[in-house]
C-alpha cells in the first residue's frame, strides 16, 4: 500500500500573519512574519495533522477541510467560553468574531442550551 502525502502551504510572505491585540506580548511569537510558520500553535497542529494523515493509511480523504475546521473549531470555542467566564460576548470579542456568529457556531457543535 503506498502513502500518499499532501503539502501543507504556509501563506504567502507578502500577507503577514494578524497582529493579536494584547498588550502583554506573549503572542509574539504568533505574530512574527515567519513564512514558514514556526511557533508552538502551528506546531502542534502540524503534528496533529501528521498523525491524521497517518492514520488515513494512504486513503484519500473526502472533506478534510471540513473535518479539521470542525476539529479544531469546538475546543476553540470551548476554551475561550472558559477563559473568558462563559460570557458570550467576551468570547466573541477576543475570538474576533461577531456574537450571534458566535451563539451560532456555539449551537452547532450542541456548546449551547436551547435556553440561553
Amino acid at each position: 500500500m503506498t502513502r500518499q502525502t499532501a503539502a501543507l502551504k504556509a501563506p504567502p510572505a507578502s500577507q503577514p500573519a494578524p497582529e493579536l491585540p494584547l498588550a502583554n506580548g506573549r503572542w509574539l511569537c504568533l505574530n512574527a512574519h515567519d513564512p514558514h510558520g514556526d511557533n508552538p500553535v502551528q506546531q502542534a497542529v502540524r503534528g496533529a495533522l501528521d498523525a491524521l494523515w497517518e492514520a488515513l493509511e494512504g486513503d484519500h480523504p473526502k472533506d478534510l477541510y471540513a473535518l479539521v475546521i470542525n476539529q479544531v473549531e469546538r475546543p476553540l470555542l470551548e476554551t475561550a467560553m472558559a477563559r473568558c467566564g462563559q460570557n458570550q460576548s467576551k468570547a466573541a470579542d477576543c475570538l474576533g468574531i461577531n456574537r450571534s456568529t458566535l451563539r451560532k457556531k456555539l449551537k452547532q457543535h450542541g456548546l449551547l442550551d436551547d435556553e440561553q
